[in-house]
């Protein structure tokens, strides 16, 4: 069958959900994005670490222009003291190719809109509001929340750690907290901030900061998770920023700004791997509805959006959609992402246990090594 007779469903537009839209199109198939939340997802959110592995991808889908104007490139990742005294400044290993940024921060939002842009541009935009009710994986035919229905050769599950999708298809596994909770907010960028900074120790696990923009950074501090359900929402700011009271340098200038309990968020860590196929049937799982990690190396979005890469690299090449295809696809990916997962939840594990022999800067680099080379 050719390309440009097939027809894909797309569930989630998120990140991978957007960029695999992006790249279908551009090879001529037909697809249709449906996302639950009418906002798109382009009103809220603090900020993200891109590594240069998610930035080669972003490249490729045609949003480095906007990353590059409205984000925060930059080559090295300085550990401090809680007192804010620079112990160390490493230079990162630029893992999407010395023609690109190490690393960039953005803020979420910005991001979201420039993958919703691209979407837009590349035909119709996402159906906003809209879920599956249910599927039919041998037919694929798709029943949707807005009373419609269609018939689709291949519907990819993009829909987050916590996946729907994946429950429908009878996939078990399901997202497992490892120990740790995250304060997240956005705050103003203090000049000197031009990097990320990372403090181990104090009243927290990690604090730390990413610049966003010119203008904006995000910070985050990670602690022992806590019972969300005792958590009054209208405390953050309050929870936040007396946890950040224990830290000196620019953790100054970022606490004076943390008032708005609107703008903080609170998380717990999490880790998934499916174990067992990826697919069935017509569907298939792409980005965190099949992988999540802790954010200690960074690299969750960068292994949503290599996901991506690699299936639309494999539908837009081969005559045959069929079940070798979707093995082949999770094979491909499965040592690689296993590793990031494996080495994120340890990288946790180790400051949860407090090991000081641990071979942090082994296990970060070598890791990296691995990821400079293509997916």
């Amino acid at each position: 069958m050719p390309p440009n007779t097939r027809r894909v469903l797309i569930v989630g537009g998120g990140l991978s959900g957007n960029g695999l839209t992006v790249l279908l199109r551009r090879a001529g198939i037909e697809v249709d994005l449906v996302e639950i939340r009418p906002d798109w997802n382009v009103v809220s959110g603090s900020g993200i670490t891109l590594q240069g592995n998610a930035l080669r991808v972003l490249r490729e889908i045609g949003v480095w222009d906007d990353v590059e104007a409205h984000g925060y490139g930059f080559g090295s990742l300085g550990l401090i003291a809680p007192d804010g005294t620079v112990l160390h400044a490493m230079e990162d290993l630029p893992t999407g190719g010395d023609d690109l940024p190490a690393t960039a921060g953005m803020r979420r939002p910005d991001l979201q809109r420039a993958m919703a842009d691209a979407v837009r541009a590349s035909g119709p935009p996402a159906r906003l509001g809209v879920t599956v009710e249910s599927i039919d994986e041998a037919s694929g035919e798709v029943a949707f929340s807005d009373g419609t229905s269609g018939r689709y050769d291949l519907i990819v599950a993009a829909d987050g750690v916590h996946s729907a999708v994946r429950e429908m298809i009878g996939v078990p596994d399901r997202p497992v907290p490892t120990g740790m909770g995250i304060w997240r907010t956005t705050a103003p960028r203090p000049d000197e901030v031009t990097r990320t900074d990372l403090a181990y120790g104090g009243p927290c696990y990690i604090a730390g900061y990413c610049p966003t923009s010119e203008t904006t950074l995000y910070a985050y501090l990670v602690e022992p998770n806590r019972d969300r359900s005792a958590l009054d929402p209208a405390s953050y700011a309050d929870e936040m920023r007396g946890l950040a009271e224990g830290y000196g340098g620019a953790w100054k200038q970022i606490r004076e700004s943390i008032t708005d309990p609107a703008q903080v968020n609170y998380t717990w860590f999490t880790q998934l791997l499916v174990e067992g196929p990826w697919h069935s049937g017509r569907v298939v799982l792409a980005g965190d509805s099949a992988h999540a990690c802790p954010p200690t190396l960074a690299q969750g979005a960068a292994m949503s959006l290599e996901d991506v890469l690699v299936l639309a690299e494999l539908l837009t090449t081969r005559d045959t959609w069929d079940d070798a295809l979707l093995t082949e696809y999770r094979d491909r990916r499965m040592p690689r992402v296993r590793m990031v997962v494996d080495a994120s939840v340890q990288l946790g594990q180790w400051l949860m246990d407090g090991d000081r022999d641990a071979d942090v800067g082994g296990l970060m680099g070598r890791t990296m090594g691995v990821l400079r080379e293509l997916p």
